[in-house]
């Protein structure tokens, strides 16, 4: 009878379970991990995209601005990202490429950015599978971001000209 109670206890079956399920668990975490990294990324990058199109629209010849500036400005937002390698490779230099184009009298300003982060190793080893990843085995973001530097109504009434836009309505 002692036989039968032992054989029918079922104590340890949620150790079993757990043993299973937890390693399960952690990998859909890892796996989870991953793009939220990247869209945290993206996101941070392009907000910093807008700022900087929004400086070089506004940017008049008559202030100190130069493209380190520029520069400087977009680094400090994108300052947000820390410069652990899952986040931005940093270690051998920054890894920021950011192409501004345009200024206050163009039509249309642009910036793009570049990121270089290090997969995690599960995700690595598919993304250098599927050729994702550049030489160096990085993981590449790029963001651009093109606005205008005027807003539509003011080409419509007369461009930079502030005479056309106060007799624009008579």
């Amino acid at each position: 009878m002692l036989r039968r109670e032992l054989l029918n206890e079922q104590n340890g079956q949620t150790t079993v379970e757990a043993a299973f399920l937890i390693p399960v668990l952690l990998l859909l975490v890892l796996l989870l991990l991953q793009p939220m990294i990247l869209l945290y990324n993206r996101m941070v990058m392009q907000n910093a995209a807008a700022e900087g199109c929004r400086l070089l629209a506004t940017a008049t010849s008559q202030g100190a601005y130069s493209v380190d500036k520029q520069e400087g400005y977009i680094k400090r937002r994108l300052a947000a990202i820390p410069p652990v390698d899952i986040f931005h490779v940093h270690a051998s230099g920054c890894s920021w490429k950011i192409t501004l184009e345009g200024d206050e009298y163009a039509a249309e300003v642009s910036v793009s950015i570049s990121n270089q982060s290090k997969p995690l190793p599960l995700l690595g080893w598919g993304a250098t599978a599927l050729g994702l990843t550049n030489p160096a085995g990085n993981l590449v973001q790029e963001v651009t971001v093109v606005m205008p530097t005027q807003p539509p109504w003011v080409a419509a009434h007369g461009g930079n000209d502030p005479e056309g836009w106060v007799h624009a309505y008579d």
